[in-house]
């Protein structure tokens, strides 16, 4: 697997995945071409040889101290190999480049997956939005990270290994 900054042209394969794991809260092909370009996203995707796996993206505007992640998908056959996990920590990194100091998202109240995932890199639940989700009244649960909080946790300063000897 292979992590770049997403394209617009990668818009076709993009839409595939998007299809696929959203159905019916897929966003329009408009909607995403518009992500794409917006200078206040940034998006990333995982390929493999042949195809893309799978794509993330992030929302910080310049000058802001939070971001929102946008979105994550996977094809199928990529789930359960790390790659949601590194797509998260890409957009993590990039959040933490731009000197954003809160990551919010929000996911599916009938996705334990993602919600695992989330919060095993420090994302805290902070709220729930009701019946969010137009597709079977299902709330959002609302999340938060501390980027410095998730930084030190990932990258333990050479000091913090050295005590524990």
């Amino acid at each position: 697997m292979n992590l770049r900054p997403a394209t617009v042209d990668d818009l076709d394969a993009i839409m595939e995945l998007e299809r696929a794991s959203f159905q019916g809260d897929a966003w329009s092909t408009a909607v995403m071409r518009a992500e794409l370009a917006s200078e206040h996203n940034w998006y990333v995707v995982a390929e493999a040889p042949g195809r893309l796996d799978g794509y993330a993206g992030l929302r910080a505007p310049a000058g802001g101290t939070d971001a929102d992640v946008q979105t994550i998908a996977l094809a199928e056959s990529a789930r359960g190999r790390g790659q949601g996990r590194a797509l998260l920590r890409e957009l993590l990194r990039e959040a933490d480049r731009r000197r954003i100091r809160e990551v919010f998202l929000d996911v599916r109240d009938d996705n334990v997956t993602a919600q695992n995932l989330y919060r095993s890199e420090g994302f805290v639940e902070i709220g729930r939005r009701p019946n969010y989700y137009p597709d079977g009244n299902v709330d959002a649960v609302v999340m938060r990270l501390d980027v410095a909080g998730w930084r030190a946790a990932t990258n333990p300063s050479p000091t913090d290994a050295g005590a524990c000897t």
